[in-house]
């Protein structure tokens, strides 16, 4: 996977599945685009696994909505892709949460999974 335009198709297709789960507020969904021993650092303390990420998402509060941009993408490894993006999560009573977020995707089986989540919050 040598061109950007690949490795950026690799992050929107797992993003695009991660966004569609949280905006639907389906955390199990959520969850399923992470591979069964995925590190994840939200804005809490950290997890490893699916079921603390649904947990994760579940106590998220219903109209949560995400909204990303991918800023870049490396290759690591033949089935590594590193991305980096902003995220901002938005409610529908509080103000909206800028965040960068770090991702690593693997291939597992054919399919790309998120195995590491790394959230971190923009302050002035």
């Amino acid at each position: 996977m040598e061109s950007a335009e690949a490795q950026r198709a690799v992050v929107r297709g797992v993003m695009d599945r991660w966004k569609s789960a949280v905006d639907a507020h389906e955390p199990q969904r959520v969850a399923d685009c992470f591979t069964a021993d995925a590190i994840f650092q939200g804005l809490r303390p950290y997890s490893v696994g699916r079921p603390g990420i649904a947990a994760y998402y579940d106590s998220q509060p219903l109209g949560l909505a995400a909204e990303y941009e991918i800023l870049e993408t490396r290759v690591l490894a033949e089935d590594a892709v590193l991305g980096y993006l902003s995220v901002d999560f938005s409610f529908v009573d509080r103000p909206t949460i800028p965040v960068t977020l770090g991702v690593v995707l693997r291939r597992v089986a054919g399919e790309w999974y998120i195995a590491h989540y790394q959230v971190a919050r923009l302050t002035d």
